[in-house]
Parts: C-alpha cells; structure tokens; sequence
C-alpha cells in the first residue's frame, strides 16, 4: 500500500478542514495518507520560517506541502524550482518534493476558477472589484481574468502591493483590464461594480469581523469570499440579507485540495465526492 505524509504550513490553521479533505480522499483511493498541520503561530515563528519548515520536512520524509496565508510568497526563495504557474503568480500553495529538490506550485487559482464556475454561473464581469492582493489575491485575479472579467480593481491596504500585483497582471492581460483603488474609494466603486470579491483573511475564524462597511453593499452586487472557515463570514451573511448573490470559500478550497492531492499522489481525486466530503464536516 503507497503510504503519504503531507503538511500544512500557515497561521491560525488549527480549523482547517484540509486534513480530513485529503484523508478522506486517500481512503477513497485505498492510501496510506497522513496529513499534518505546522502552525507557524503555535510555534512562535514568523512567516519567514516556511523556508526552515519545508528543509526540515524534507529531512523528515514528508512527501509534499500545503502553503496557506501568511507564507505563500515568502516560501518561495527557498524553493529549487517553480511551476509556470506558481512563477506567473509569485504564490506558492503546494509544495512537492521530488528526490532532493522542492518543487511550488499554484493550484489556487484554478481552485477559484472551478468554484466561481459553479458557484456564479452568468455572474457578470463588467467590473470586478477584488479586496486583498497577498498570495491568495493573486490567484484570485489571475482567475477573474482568465475567466474574462472586463476589468478587475485592486483594493489593499497595502497600496505597492496592489501597484505590484497590478503590474504584473497588466502584463499579462493588459493595461485596460487591471488596476488599482486606494480603500477611500470603495464606496464609489461598489455602486457600480458587478460583484465584489474579498481575498484577505478577515472573517476567519482567528480574524473575526467585516473587511469593509457592510453599508456599501447593495442588492444588484455579487459577492464571493474565498474565507472557508467559517463558510458563512460576516460578510456573507450581510450580503444575503440584502439579496446579494453569494459564493463561500468552500468550493474554492475543495478544487485546490484535489489539484494539490493529484500532485502528491499522481491519482486523480474525485471533486465531487470531495465536495460531499466537505459538506458532510460543515454538518459534524
């Protein structure tokens, strides 16, 4: 029996439902399959300890490496090597070791794709207005983008950060389909922005509350949050008060879990019965 042992690197990742996601899924396949979690945050160590973390879990015998927030782009120089997609991005959530060398991946945002596909179907794109431009940001556009969004506006707090992603993106689909809005500007934005998606880790379960007043949300706007944990975030539920069409986290997490197992493990994970999988822990 092929046996696995796969971790998670991140802060406040004791909720996370990526170890039964795979574990179940490994069970499925007939594997032996560990799945551990490396808090950075129980460990009193910083997000530039990932590099240390994946040279120790190498030594340790682990066959690859979730990344979450806030290490997805600190891992990175510590890396032997990038996917296209992981080095278009400059994000990393998955890690596999092949022999000696770490190889980063980027499963994030097709993860995004699939579940926005699903999630809002006909959801229009005239203009897409996007909260956070960390790693998951960068997905994320690259998603909205790649799915036809006319135009996608980059609001973060940290405004070179979004001029950074802004630019690499621009390169990539254009200068007319990127660009950047500093947060005073969200109220004009939102009123006539097509939807709304929010990228940043506030709303989780260690990040509790609104990434932005819940009086800038109006009816015709969709919005989808890629927060997981909770599924319904404060933002979602103040948006489906007031009859907005919704996507949670969930779908995304699932599709990046079974991209990320199919690279682990070289077998071709069963999203549908992962999706069950996922619903059936929101349920316990």
């Amino acid at each position: 029996m092929s046996s696995y042992l796969i971790g998670l690197i991140g802060a406040g990742i004791g909720p996370s439902f990526s170890p039964a996601l795979h574990e179940r899924e490994a069970d499925a396949h007939g594997l032996r399959y560990i799945y551990r979690l490396l808090d950075i945050g129980e460990l009193g160590l910083g997000a530039d300890a990932a590099g240390e973390l994946i040279r120790t879990a190498r030594r340790l015998g682990y066959d690859g490496l979730n990344i979450t927030h806030p290490c997805k782009q600190t891992v990175i120089p510590f890396l032997d090597e990038l996917s296209a997609d992981a080095a278009m991005l400059g994000a990393v959530n998955t890690v596999v070791f092949e022999g000696r060398r770490a190889v980063g991946h980027n499963t994030d945002w097709t993860g995004f794709a699939e579940s926005f596909a699903r999630g809002l179907p006909d959801a229009p794109t005239r203009q897409v207005v996007q909260l956070g431009a960390g790693g998951a940001g960068a997905a994320v556009a690259h998603a909205l983008l790649t799915l036809g969004a006319d135009q996608v506006v980059l609001v973060d707090a940290a405004e070179s950060r979004a001029a950074s992603l802004a630019a690499d993106l621009a390169g990539r689909f254009g200068p007319d389909r990127i660009r950047t809005a500093a947060q005073a500007e969200l109220g004009g934005l939102l009123a006539t922005a097509d939807g709304l998606v929010h990228a940043t880790p506030t709303g989780m379960a260690q990040h509790p509350g609104l990434p932005l007043p819940a009086e800038l949300l109006r009816p015709e706007l969709w919005v989808a949050d890629i927060v997981y944990r909770p599924l319904e975030t404060e933002l979602l539920r103040r948006a489906r008060a007031l009859g907005c069409r919704t996507m949670h986290g969930g779908g995304m997490v699932v599709f990046q879990a079974a991209h990320a197992f199919r690279l682990f493990t070289g077998r071709e994970p069963d999203a549908e019965r992962m999706l069950t999988h996922l619903t059936d822990l929101i349920d316990a």
